[in-house]
């Protein structure tokens, strides 16, 4: 059959050469024409709609065989706009948006807005340390769900189907324990400027205990299938290849720079939310590849739970202590207590705002409705996210919203390694290169 009377493999000329639009037709006769021009070149698409590309990410991908010639990673797909949807919201209210950007990581997207926040305001030294060791709480909690959606999917990818059983498994546990105590699995907003939105719920701590048990014990399932696995080391090891000098010079952080053997995690080198104080230890490989990656989430799971263990000490001892700044003018309350009917706020919370004067309810409605003032200035405060530094760039006018809002979101910047790690290998290996450095789409196209 002749490609010029097949609609379904019809050829163009372009300036780039004889370009074949393959959706089906006799593909015999097409890949014999195919075969008769000077250059074998394919040019595929990978996405947006693929199971393995973590959300609505376009790879296109340059062929010689199967073997990768080019890589060019199309993104803009899943714009919410929230960074300009920021500019007509009240401070408070912001919280709201920037928790829908990385969706798999919501707490630490909230930390980072917070944290600049109280930086431009000048509270960063009055926030309760019973609010930053929750913070700590729920970023490390928010970090080993997220490890275990890449962990999960990445192995699912890759044909192991009972690793992702398993993670899942686990992460219902850990979203049990964020469910419990901020009242949604994701998009929280849980953490607001000046503190978070309540204290922990009665019996928080003995289930927290109760749960890192648990993990601590089932998190071995998953390394006994991966860890030495023959299948698992070949399409890992040596697979997707990026050294330290090309991640310095991509700007690339969090796993992917540690497994060139790189100690950078800015919760030992540049502390926040009283990091210091806990001790933990900073994973590194010096494979440079999937593997080492993979390796690199796998250990810090057993540090953010001891991380969890030694915060869950420190809430116990700071029982009853405020979770809220104490300025009135910028505080939300933050002692709510539900009605009886399991909806609004209990009349004694009502009472408590209503009942000391009118000043003061006058005051909790300008600040709900109007929002309070935020001097003018700029502040970037960066945090370490599942998948690297998450920075908060917040200018602000002296008004009751931002005047410009950005983040240095870490899955964007890291998405730049694509063409690196894949140019020169297999096409089965990009599937394997891209799970390896985790993006989440609502991150990188906010």
């Amino acid at each position: 059959m002749s490609t010029t009377n097949d609609f379904y493999a019809q050829s163009r000329e372009t300036t780039e050469g004889r370009v074949y639009s393959v959706t089906g037709g006799d593909w015999d006769s097409l890949a014999t024409e195919i075969g008769a021009t000077k250059e074998e070149r394919v040019v595929v698409n990978m996405g947006p709609q693929h199971p393995s590309t973590h959300g609505v990410l376009r790879l296109v991908l340059e062929l010689e065989g199967e073997t990768v010639t080019e890589t060019r990673a199309g993104i803009g797909f899943l714009h919410t706009g929230i960074e300009k949807n920021m500019e007509y919201r009240t401070w408070v209210q912001g919280v709201t948006f920037v928790t829908r950007m990385d969706y798999l990581s919501p707490i630490f997207n909230e930390t980072a807005y917070c944290l600049g926040v109280e930086k431009l305001l000048g509270i960063t030294d009055q926030i309760p340390e019973r609010a930053s060791q929750i913070r700590v709480l729920m970023m490390e909690l928010t970090r080993i769900s997220s490890h275990m959606v890449a962990l999960g999917t990445g192995a699912l990818e890759l044909g192991a189907l009972s690793p992702m059983i398993f993670a899942f498994r686990e992460r219902e546990k850990v979203l049990d324990l964020v469910e419990m105590i901020s009242g949604l699995r994701m998009n929280m907003a849980y953490i607001r400027p000046g503190g978070v939105a309540q204290d922990l719920p009665t019996g928080a701590i003995a289930k927290i205990r109760e749960t890192v048990a648990y993990l601590r014990k089932n998190f071995k399932d998953n390394e006994k299938l991966l860890i030495g696995n023959t299948i698992w080391m070949k399409r890992t090891q040596k697979i997707g290849y990026l050294d330290l000098a090309g991640c310095t010079t991509l700007g690339i952080t969090g796993p992917v720079l540690r497994s060139a053997g790189a100690p950078w995690d800015l919760r030992k080198v540049q502390p926040y939310c009283g990091y210091e104080q806990y001790d933990f230890d900073v994973i590194t490989t010096d494979t440079c590849d999937v593997y080492g990656r993979f390796l690199i989430r796998m250990k810090e799971l057993e540090q953010s739970l001891r991380i969890i263990e030694q915060a869950a000490d420190k809430l116990e001892a700071s029982a009853g202590q405020p979770v809220m700044v104490a300025d009135k003018k910028i505080a939300w309350p933050a002692q709510l207590a539900v009605g009886a009917d399991g909806m609004g706020n209990s009349l004694a919370h009502i009472r408590e705002i209503m009942g000391e004067s009118m000043e003061a309810l006058i005051h909790h409605f300008k600040l709900v409705t109007e929002g309070f003032h935020v001097p003018a200035g700029q502040a970037y405060v960066p945090i370490e996210s599942p998948r690297g530094e998450l920075g908060c760039s917040i200018v602000s006018d002296g008004g009751t919203h931002p005047y410009r809002m950005h983040f240095r979101e870490p899955s964007f910047n890291n998405l730049q390694s694509v063409s690196a790690m894949c140019e020169g290998t297999m096409i089965a290996d990009v599937i394997g290169s891209v799970a390896s450095i985790d993006p989440v789409m609502g991150g990188v196209d906010r």
